[in-house]
């Protein structure tokens, strides 16, 4: 089977199951409306959803301030993934090589980890100002800690055996990690981006909310003390489809890379 037709068979199986967990999530949503029997006024099902965002005289005018929004908040998002993803790739790679290196730093790491994003904000915000670079810092922070664990054990996993053959033949360990532990470490690696990616959107959506005043997290908050609570469910509604929508992306993107390094593997055997 040619490659082709295997991406063609991942896109179309991730579909299909982006499509039953929206269905699922459908169902969930309103049956759990019904159930717990909540005013109208303040929950909003998904019928309620699509008719704000399609079918009422101002949809358009919906739909523009839920996209403008939304456009902010991926910006600040993926430039808060890019920056914790590649934090923690270049971490993981020195603690790889140096045992020092880790133990100096890893504290580091664990302590912002364990310090309250809410109580962080303020500290970044003077530091960095109230712009796009606190939104960047606090989705950097929120993907940082994940994705370093996850992919220094993807690169500890490699075989010994085989670091022992390129060592015995005068490799040094750079090499070792390039050629052995970096391949071996992909399954961790997209693990560590899956998790990423609604961990940066919620960074995103913090800042947003507590410093920035723009985007989604504000709009949100606005939305909320203005009682306009279509525009609320919306919203998230919205936020959380895309977040599903860029998980699932990141799923098929690592089952054909991983199909592809062992359909090469397997010629190259």
């Amino acid at each position: 089977m040619s490659f082709t037709r295997i991406a063609l068979i991942t896109v179309a199986r991730g579909l299909r199951t982006g499509l039953i967990t929206l269905v699922l999530v459908l169902v969930a949503w309103q049956g759990l409306l019904l159930l717990l029997d909540i005013s109208p006024f303040l929950a909003k099902g998904p019928l309620d959803v699509w008719t704000w965002l399609v079918t009422v005289p101002d949809a358009a005018d919906n739909r523009a301030l839920i996209l403008g929004n939304l456009v902010v908040t991926l910006g600040d998002a993926f430039l808060g993934f890019v920056a914790g993803l590649t934090c923690a790739l270049l971490l993981a790679v020195l603690f790889t090589l140096s045992r020092g290196i880790e133990h100096a730093l890893m504290p580091i790491a664990l302590l912002l980890r364990s310090v309250p994003l809410v109580a962080l904000v303020p500290i970044i915000s003077l530091i960095t100002g109230r712009g796009l670079t606190t939104a960047v810092v606090m989705g950097a922070i929120v993907v940082l800690f994940p994705a370093l664990v996850n992919i220094a054990f993807g690169l500890r996993s490699s075989s010994p055996q085989i670091g022992d053959v390129i060592t015995v033949y005068g490799g040094s360990a750079f090499t070792t990690l390039r050629k052995v532990a970096l391949p071996s470490s992909l399954p961790s690696f997209f693990a560590a981006v899956k998790i990423s990616v609604p961990g940066a959107i919620t960074g995103a959506l913090l800042a947003e909310w507590l410093t920035t005043g723009q985007g989604l997290g504000n709009s949100i908050v606005a939305a909320v003390a203005k009682v306009q609570n279509s525009e609320v469910w919306a919203s998230v509604v919205v936020i959380t489809i895309v977040s599903l929508a860029l998980y699932g992306l990141a799923q098929v993107v690592e089952n054909l890379v991983l199909r592809r390094m062992s359909m090469e593997q397997s010629t190259a055997g």
